[in-house]
């Protein structure tokens, strides 16, 4: 366990409290009578069913401890995923209905495809650049620049804030954190706060746009929410982002990276495939503006034009190799001469083998859980009680600091599904806080999930729940200027 991130002002057993809270709600709203149900059969009361949601906590104890306990987090979703559905399957087949529990496991398994598929593209597009020294030489840049990791630390989190309405706060926050353990190589404090800091700012960022999250887009698209109305979110997503900014920001050293030893250069075609990843966006956001398709299509053709000019490289190399020996030749240039004996052909599958597969992994394994879970009719239990027992703001509310638990894409499906009677107001309530409540915790969104894998041994679960306080502030705040500045809203139905 990392003790460097820790803020001495803080017990360490504080640190435990926000998990162990939201697992505790969990278990007490889930307990009362069955109200709303997802399948043909309501489980929510059944000794499968506890015995499910048993499983799924253990499971979900199992994450939290990786890094104590040296297990890669996708090995007990994945296993706890099995035996879910499997009773799922066993109780319907007793039932005589085992065509529902199919189809719902082919739904289930379609959003995850969806998922999987946009992040394995980006994941590789990632590794393309990195094999070509894009992110090297922008260190090498950065650090001549002679930025200090303060300068570092805010300008890789205003980036992510930026881009992550255009190009979704997954994406964004891969780019970053890449840049970031580029910079700071080794410095695992740093890097740790860094990349909380870029998964806050992806989050806040991605929450006032339709493109930002997969959550907002589930919005827009149901018609509940209009393009223009998500940036009503702006300055609350502005506030959510730099409160625990500032506050992290204090506890840097302002200090420079160690310089470079040797000269950076880009590898040949490393600028034409930036040029293809920002057309890969452009044309998965073309695909859902335009043609109302899902982005993964634009996403996956995008994988289609690295390979094509990947295709290109191969064939082009040895032309390239003997033009360049010339001209270094001519220059008396005997290092990079001496280079071109290294040089190995792009190949675009070496980089999707690359991909981090334990994060892609423990994605499956925690969509099938709660797609699972939702199926025997937790989720609209859950959802039920909050907005039956409660009113909407306070449901709302604590259903962003569920999603920090439970993934943010079937609380939202819940709620979309329900339909609840909530005013303009409240529904961009809730979509600010399933955008930005998974931000609490490093397994509550997608970005903080990716980036675990990314920057593994460095960024941790533990390193970010000790920062969980701060970014509960801001998620306080932003919160609250939302209800000022849209106040008028929650009074419109």
């Amino acid at each position: 366990m990392l003790t460097t991130c820790r803020s001495p002002h803080w017990p360490r057993h504080l640190a435990r409290w926000p998990g162990m809270f939201m697992l505790a709600l969990i278990a007490f709203l889930v307990s009362g009578p069955a109200v709303a149900v997802t399948g043909e059969l309501d489980l929510t009361g059944s000794f499968v069913g506890l015995l499910a949601v048993a499983i799924f906590v253990l499971a979900y104890a199992l994450v939290m401890a990786e890094e104590k306990i040296h297990m890669r987090k996708s090995k007990p979703v994945l296993v706890a995923a099995g035996i879910i559905w499997a009773l799922i399957g066993w109780v319907y087949v007793k039932a005589g209905m085992p065509a529902e529990s199919e189809h719902a496991f082919r739904t289930t398994l379609l959003e995850f495809t969806e998922l999987m598929l946009f992040l394995l593209v980006a994941m590789t597009y990632i590794n393309a650049m990195d094999e070509r020294r894009v992110f090297d030489a922008l260190r090498s840049w950065m650090v001549r620049k002679g930025f200090s990791y303060r300068s570092l630390f805010w300008i890789t989190g205003v980036l992510a804030f930026v881009i992550s309405p255009v190009a979704d706060n997954l994406t964004t926050a891969l780019l970053m954190c890449a840049v970031v353990t580029k910079v700071a190589e080794g410095d695992k404090r740093f890097i740790n706060l860094a990349c909380i800091n870029i998964v806050v700012a992806a989050n806040a960022g991605g929450a006032f746009s339709p493109f930002g999250d997969i959550t907002t887009l589930m919005v827009w698209q149901a018609g509940i929410v209009q393009f223009y109305e998500f940036f009503e979110l702006l300055i609350p997503s502005l506030i959510n982002f730099l409160i625990p900014a500032v506050v992290m920001s204090i506890f840097i050293k302002n200090r420079k990276p160690d310089s470079l030893e040797e000269d950076v250069w880009l590898k040949r075609g490393a600028r034409r495939i930036i040029l293809l990843f920002l057309l890969t966006v452009a044309t998965a956001v073309a695909c859902h503006t335009l043609l109302h398709l899902p982005p993964v299509l634009g996403m996956m053709t995008g994988l289609g034009y690295l390979q094509f000019f990947g295709y290109y490289l191969r064939r082009t190399l040895p032309r390239s190799i003997e033009r360049k020996r010339t001209i270094y030749s001519q220059r008396g240039d005997w290092k990079k001469l001496e280079s071109l004996g290294s040089v190995v052909p792009f190949d675009v599958f070496n980089r999707v083998a690359r991909a981090e597969w334990d994060t892609l992994l423990f994605f499956y394994g925690v969509v099938m859980c709660v797609g699972g879970l939702g199926f025997m009719g937790y989720l609209g239990l859950l959802s039920e009680a909050l907005y039956t027992g409660w009113n909407a703001t306070g449901a709302n509310i604590t259903l962003g600091v569920i999603s920090a638990v439970v993934d943010n894409i079937p609380v939202m499906f819940a709620v979309l599904t329900m339909e609840p009677e909530m005013s303009h107001g409240h529904w961009l309530l809730i979509t600010l806080t399933a955008g930005v409540g998974g931000s609490l915790l490093s397994i509550g969104s997608a970005a903080g999930v990716a980036l675990m894998g990314q920057a593994r041994g460095s960024y941790t679960f533990m390193g970010h729940l000790r920062w969980s306080p701060v970014i509960a502030l801001g998620y306080i705040a932003s919160v609250a200027a939302h209800m000022w500045l849209n106040a008028e809203s929650f009074h419109v139905f």
